[in-house]
């Protein structure tokens, strides 16, 4: 048991470590930088390392990237609630399809709706205007991408019996 937490401690650095690098290829939309590398990233912990792994990847890797000035403080919400759904999501179902749509649902709806009080405490007033309409697209814009990303990335590794192996190292 403590040697599979201790493999799924290191996955979920590495995977932390391809955020932050990947978000050196982010693009400005509205007062968000969008990041698809992060909706990526999730959606492989919650496939390979489960819903907790993945929010605190996420959680890391928005930190690490806030810290270097390479994300906007939205990288919290909308990184941290895209992992959580789409972890429970394939946690409970198996269902890629079904974990690619909640990571989507879970960034943009719940994470742009949750930029809002983000954006009215920490970046004041004249950020809390746009928040609730201006954050809700660019979650989705760059979720989306990620999630075309990682179905390639994931139905390749199904497609080839790679995933189930990885799977299965990682559960023992």
């Amino acid at each position: 048991m403590n040697k599979t937490n201790t493999k799924k401690l290191a996955i979920a650095g590495v995977f932390c470590a391809v955020a932050v690098v990947g978000s050196l290829f982010s693009f400005p939309v509205f007062g968000s930088k969008c990041s698809p590398v992060q909706h990526m990233v999730n959606i492989l912990c919650a496939v390979m390392l489960g819903p907790a792994y993945g929010v605190g990847a996420a959680f890391a890797a928005a930190l690490i990237r806030n810290l270097l000035g390479l994300g906007s403080l939205m990288a919290f919400p909308g990184s941290m609630f895209g992992a959580f759904v789409c972890g429970i999501v394939y946690a409970k179902t198996k269902n890629i399809l079904g974990t690619l749509i909640g990571e989507v649902i879970g960034t943009a709806i719940l994470g742009g709706l949750c930029a809002y009080p983000i954006a009215i405490f920490f970046m004041g007033q004249s950020a809390a205007g746009l928040a609730f309409y201006a954050y809700i697209i660019p979650f989705l814009i760059s979720t989306a991408g990620g999630a075309i990303i990682s179905a390639v990335l994931i139905y390749s590794l199904k497609k080839n019996g790679v995933l189930h192996t990885m799977q299965e190292s990682l559960s023992r």
